[in-house]
């Protein structure tokens, strides 16, 4: 029999907040998290804006011995799930270890790490390059270092689908936790790719907005769109299964009903241009989570402010929602928070919960120009507030990987 999978923990560290509720203060008051670069000096580069964690220091959350054997990415993600797992109150003493799964996902992971470390290389010579390179720069760190700190030796994993990595994380996650293998799985994503080589490779292909005014930078669906702009952070759910839940008296966000995914087998970097790929990922999740279009109340887009994607998911969302696409209401959060590549994922489903919680439709900040090709049902500007009982996120990567979760409001029966 197949086990009811609820969210217990949540946890995130953003350009707009260093933990749940700070972000999701951010998201209330539409403030947007895109500023000029401070990480390094862009005068060399025709971008200047990027979505920073602001203000952080490594030593506010660790001893200076670890901050300095953890990339930058780790140190987002354990602070992410500190926060989710305190949340959620899981102990050794209601909760076995041995059943708590970890699948923490990054598009790049030490992307930081590899940059510093090459360029010793290369100024110092190969007997210079740090013993701690590699175990700081390879993508499954971040979930093996969550691991290490709260001592938990479920399956460990990291699922490496660019821009989809998190959300297919939390997808696997609650298969596992369905089928009955893990109790709970620390699941989400981390990101922390603003550095010379994350900001040239993306700028040469073309793909980063060289915007100067934040508020025209990202803006998800207006006609004037461009391109993205890179932003970093983390964002951990902890999931679990009902009746564990249930046993040791947890409180209960949301529970996952649906998981969809699917490959465009297209394109290295774009969508397929009738959005086919993303379509069937949203009908498979709601005919896992046994629902019609009709049942879901908003959608949290992938919506990246660029046009190819902003266009061929609202082709994808008219094809699988027919009718239904003229009335559910949708946003996007990267004008907020800018693209957090494979931490995107996590953090807007935790964005979705808030939602849920709060029958609160965050707007899609930044909006100007309608695009009458881009003509859903966008909540612009300004928060609607309406009864949210199912939410879908999606989130599409490089490489045609899409995925879409279906969440539900919580209830016993």
């Amino acid at each position: 029999m197949e086990k009811r999978v609820v969210i217990t923990g949540i946890g995130a560290i953003t350009p707009i907040g260093k933990d749940i509720n700070k972000t999701w203060e951010g998201i209330e008051k539409k403030r947007c998290g895109i500023d000029n670069i401070s990480l390094f000096d862009t005068t060399n580069f025709k971008t200047s804006l990027a979505a920073e964690v602001k203000e952080y220091n490594p030593l506010d959350y660790f001893e200076t011995k670890q901050a300095k054997r953890l990339d930058r990415s780790s140190q987002f993600a354990i602070i992410a799930a500190r926060e989710a797992i305190k949340d959620s109150g899981i102990t050794k003493e209601n909760t076995n270890y041995d059943r708590v799964g970890i699948f923490v996902s990054s598009g790049i992971a030490g992307l930081n790490t590899i940059q510093e470390q090459c360029e010793i290389n290369f100024k110092k010579g190969n007997n210079r390059v740090s013993p701690m390179f590699i175990p700081m720069s390879i993508a499954n760190m971040p979930a093996g270092n969550i691991s290490i700190e709260f001592g938990f030796k479920g399956e460990s994993m990291a699922i490496l689908t660019a821009c989809a990595s998190s959300t297919h994380s939390i997808g696997e996650a609650y298969k596992s936790i369905k089928q009955g293998y893990e109790d709970v799985i620390i699941a989400g994503g981390t990101e922390a790719s603003i550095c010379e080589m994350g900001l040239a490779g993306f700028e040469n292909m073309k793909a980063l907005s060289n915007e100067t005014n934040k508020n025209r930078a990202s803006m998800p669906f207006d006609k004037e769109i461009n391109v993205f702009v890179m932003g970093e952070g983390a964002g951990i759910l902890v999931i679990e299964e009902l009746e564990h839940a249930i046993k040791r008296k947890a409180i209960i966000y949301a529970e996952i009903i649906g998981f969809g995914a699917t490959t465009d087998a297209y394109h290295i970097t774009s969508p397929s241009p009738n959005g086919e790929g993303a379509e069937k990922a949203m009908i498979r999740a709601m005919k896992d989570a046994n629902i019609k279009a009709e049942d879901i109340d908003y959608i949290n887009a992938h919506g990246t402010s660029t046009h190819l994607n902003d266009l061929t998911e609202t082709k994808a969302i008219k094809a699988a929602f027919k009718e239904a696409s003229k009335t559910v209401k949708i946003s996007s959060s990267k004008g907020n928070l800018g693209h957090l590549l494979g931490a995107a994922g996590a953090v807007e489903a935790i964005i979705c919960i808030k939602a849920m919680q709060n029958n609160f439709i965050p707007p899609t900040i930044n909006y100007k120009e309608k695009d009458e090709e881009c003509d859903l049902n966008i909540v612009p500007n300004e928060p609607e507030k309406s009864k949210l009982n199912i939410v879908m996120s999606n989130s599409l990567g490089f490489g045609g990987h899409n995925a879409s979760i279906i969440l539900k409001k919580y209830k016993e029966n």
